[in-house]
């Protein structure tokens, strides 16, 4: 949630986020509204409180008539303390229901418009011409079949659409891309992690899911659990209601966890393949660092994806995601999307947010300083996310035959292994 004293100063700025995010403004106002009649009622508890005190006082040194009438004056006064107690907690929940629903105040910098009004800040590497080399590019569930390492149809029959196994080199696969995310991230000074896969309303709540996102959240309503769609949410809600030491900050984890994604409104759309799925697994990185440090890191998050997507020789451009696209969460997120042959288009691969205070201010997590207590920032940004990884790179590296190139920086977490050839060959 946001601060309520920028609120406070400058509505004007968060009527602005807002509307550019193309979210509820009148929510600003209503906010406002709220939070003078809880200010008022507050107010007005503690004069009440304050004459009740004065008046017991006075009680204990009357006589008579008066001390009767101060007693009936008492009584009157405890109804109108307990009254207004009740406005007071009313008036305060109903500021915390309406903060809830305010979005994060966008970064300055992030660009204005819809999910096309991204800007692309650089394009890596460059596609290649398979036209030139003389063969038509195979899709990744066609190459998949070949080489014996994916089978969506199975997966129809036991779970339903937007289900698949790895088999054979694609589950070896999926075990080397982990393998090598988490190496990178522990030699970059990341503490490795493998999290919960079920959270309860408070942690799904505070990191931003169960508003704008909630339609593709699964729950399981019996034990009043959520599957993550992510290893951020646990991540996130990790130091929740803590006071860490702002000496030891950064603080940094890579979660390794599977991911549930309801995919609700994209209906028809990659029904073909592992590119839009239920389930799948991910490697996540989550840092928790001083707020004024949080530009500097989102920086750092975003080389460290691109380090990684290098190492695996793919085409990818760079964009800064416009604010109409972005999570409640995010101030501003940079995606990296990889070219993938057989569509002919780039595809989101890896994303990473600066969520600011905003997740810390939701989940109670502040950091210890020379100024007192107050809330650090946290920022997201994936390191690989198994199943399009491999899309991108069984499209990418393919040849003629359906055999694939392993990427050299791969081959030490696949024993070794060069090639990957098609079964029986």
């Amino acid at each position: 949630m946001i601060d309520l004293r920028l609120l406070r100063m400058d509505p004007d700025r968060v009527r602005a986020s807002q509307r550019a995010r193309g979210e509820d403004v009148e929510l600003v106002d209503a906010l406002l509204a709220a939070d003078e009649r809880q200010r008022s009622s507050s107010s007005r508890f503690d004069e009440l409180r304050n004459e009740q005190k004065q008046l017991g006082k006075q009680v204990a040194q009357a006589k008579g008539d008066e001390k009767a009438a101060l007693l009936e004056r008492t009584k009157q006064l405890a109804a109108d303390v307990k009254t207004a107690n009740a406005e007071q907690s009313e008036a305060e929940a109903e500021v915390q229901r309406l903060l809830g629903g305010l979005a994060n105040l966008l970064d300055p910098a992030a660009p204005i418009g819809g999910e096309e009004d991204f800007v692309t800040i650089e394009e890596v590497g460059t596609p290649r011409d398979f036209a030139a080399e003389g063969f038509e590019p195979r899709d990744h569930v066609e190459l998949g079949k070949i080489l014996g390492a994916i089978d969506t149809e199975r997966a129809a029959k036991v779970s339903g659409s937007r289900f698949y196994y790895l088999t054979g080199v694609g589950a070896l696969l999926e075990l080397a891309l982990v393998n090598m995310a988490i190496a990178q991230a522990t030699e970059a000074g990341f503490i490795p992690m493998i999290t919960p896969a079920l959270v309860k309303p408070r942690a799904m709540e505070g990191t931003g899911f169960l508003g704008q996102a909630a339609e593709n959240v699964f729950h399981l309503p019996e034990d009043d659990f959520y599957l993550v769609g992510t290893s951020e949410v646990p991540l996130a809600a990790y130091h929740m209601d803590e006071i860490l030491d702002g000496d030891q900050l950064p603080l940094r984890y890579a979660g390794f966890s599977p991911c549930f994604r309801r995919e609700a409104g994209t209906y028809g759309k990659d029904t073909r393949g592992i590119i839009r799925v239920h389930q799948f697994d991910k490697v996540e990185m989550f840092s928790y660092v001083a707020p004024e440090d949080a530009e500097a890191e989102h920086k750092r998050l975003l080389q460290w994806e691109r380090d990684f997507l290098d190492k695996l020789g793919l085409a990818y451009r760079v964009i800064d995601v416009a604010s109409g696209d972005l999570g409640a969460s995010a101030m501003r997120k940079f995606d990296i999307e990889a070219w993938i042959p057989t569509q002919g288009k780039y595809r989101e691969l890896t994303s990473t947010s600066n969520c600011g205070e905003f997740q810390a201010r939701r989940l109670g997590i502040r950091m210890r300083g020379e100024e007192g207590n107050r809330p650090l920032a946290t920022l997201n940004g994936t390191l690989c996310a198994v199943p399009r990884t491999i899309v991108a790179i069984l499209e990418t590296h393919q040849l003629a035959d359906g055999s694939v190139v392993v990427p050299e920086a791969l081959r030490p977490y696949l024993g070794g292994r060069e090639v990957l050839t098609p079964v029986g060959k």
